[in-house]
């Protein structure tokens, strides 16, 4: 008998699968947290121990037939499970319970529909959703899985099944050729950067780990911050001034998560490609997480997925303002180098510190001297101060300006270019012609 499905409803329950495969198993608490970031009303938490997941419910028959007299008794419109189910077990799951189960996959896409602003994300969204739905279509259309001809019963010879496949697949193409348009642009947009030698600073971190609260106080921005799971979908750039080193485009980019589904990866390369093509990753870690060391883990295996993993990477500590007797600090490798930075996103403590180690990392090739102008270079004369790269300037006795500057080597090599000069290596003292 065809199940007719509930249009919609909140009234959610949560089925946690605890087995003993330390890999495969989820985090009980970060289950509740994506449910309440999606919007669900949680009326009981159902954990269930299974060593071997069965074919037809995942679950035991008994155990099936616990949750089914829950959901009646409890008039659930929803349930979740933890875990990733095939197209045949959420059908099943659903006529024995006779309201909406979706898994793990399906949670994450909602909360990604919700949150996706842009064109461009809205696409993306939209992609993962219906390549997860690709495989699912049959649960909506059992009633026409097997049309029999007769009289009355003969149509244009297509199943509605086999029309809304057809309809899909052509989505489908129009969605990737637009994406492909989106990344055609971004890839310009960063030749253009390159080209006027701006490095790209991309946050990347596990989904609530304070990206986008770090963002906001060190670019003066607006972008929506909460302590949810995935407030952040859409990528956001800003230009930021740092001393010593001039501008550089810092990205905002949506959250990793412990088994991010494959198909999000793949919908979402354009957008995370911003990351993967970066001079320098701030990798954002919740310090007052308890399982911190799990997350890193988790972020450096999505980093892999998508070419970042030997990327330069700044750990940034977060959240010092819920720890006791930690202050803001920069720590350092055997070369000197920073390889940690401990901030307070939320009340803007060690910021100056983590701008003084990205101005470290990105300002290798810094050039620190004098330079010797004469006054036809006038406007030359300007555009360092207009940096602020001019940390003091004297004149000499045939009157040319004597300015002592700090800024990258290759802002200088384009400034001089600019005036018909040919860059050249600088010492410590130099006159310009």
């Amino acid at each position: 008998m065809f199940f007719e499905r509930h249009g919609g409803g909140e009234r959610t329950v949560l089925v946690h699968l605890d087995g003993q495969d330390p890999e495969a198993r989820e985090d009980p608490q970060e289950f509740q947290e994506l449910a309440e970031s999606a919007g669900a009303d949680t009326v009981a938490f159902v954990s269930i121990a299974r060593q071997q997941p069965t074919a037809k419910y995942l679950i035991g028959s008994g155990k099936v037939e616990e949750l089914r007299d829950l959901v009646k008794a409890e008039q659930v419109d929803l349930v979740i499970f933890n875990y990733t189910l095939t197209p045949s077990q959420e059908r099943n799951l659903e006529r024995a319970f006779e309201c909406r189960v979706i898994d793990r996959t399906g949670l994450i896409l909602d909360i990604f529909a919700q949150r996706a602003r842009t064109h461009e994300g809205k696409l993306q969204v939209e992609l993962a959703q219906l390549e997860y739905m690709s495989t699912r279509l049959v649960r909506g259309w059992t009633h026409l899985e097997r049309q029999k001809g007769g009289i009355g019963l003969r149509g244009p010879g297509e199943t509605q099944l086999e029309t809304d496949r057809r309809l899909l697949r052509v989505r489908l193409r129009q969605i990737k050729g637009r994406l492909e348009k989106v990344r055609s642009q971004r890839e310009n947009a960063r030749r253009g950067r390159k080209r006027a030698d701006i490095p790209s600073v991309s946050l990347v971190g596990y989904t609530n780990a304070g990206k986008s609260t770090l963002f906001n106080n060190l670019t003066q921005s607006d972008v929506y911050a909460a302590n949810q799971l995935f407030a952040t979908l859409d990528p956001t750039l800003r230009r930021l001034e740092l001393d010593d080193l001039g501008p550089i485009v810092l990205a905002d980019t949506v959250g990793f998560i412990r088994h991010l589904p494959h198909k999000l990866v793949e919908a979402f390369r354009a957008t995370l490609e911003e990351s993967s093509n970066s001079d320098l990753l701030l990798h954002v870690i919740d310090a007052h997480e308890p399982e911190r060391m799990a997350q890193i883990e988790q972020v450096m295996a999505v980093l892999g997925e998508i070419g970042a993993q030997d990327l330069p990477i700044l750990e940034v500590y977060n959240k010092l303002d819920l720890l006791e007797g930690v202050e803001p600090q920069i720590q350092r490798n055997a070369d000197g180098k920073p390889q940690r930075v401990w901030v307070s996103a939320q009340d803007g403590r060690g910021l100056n510190l983590l701008s003084q180690a990205v101005a470290e990392l990105l300002g290798d090739d810094l050039f620190v001297g004098t330079l010797r102008l004469p006054q036809r270079l006038s406007r030359l004369r300007a555009q360092f101060f207009a940096l602020g790269a001019v940390q003091s300037e004297e004149h000499d006795d045939d009157g040319h300006s004597l300015l002592a500057v700090r800024l990258p080597r290759v802002e200088l090599n384009r400034l001089v270019s600019r005036e018909g000069m040919k860059p050249l290596e600088f010492i410590e003292q130099h006159t310009l012609q």
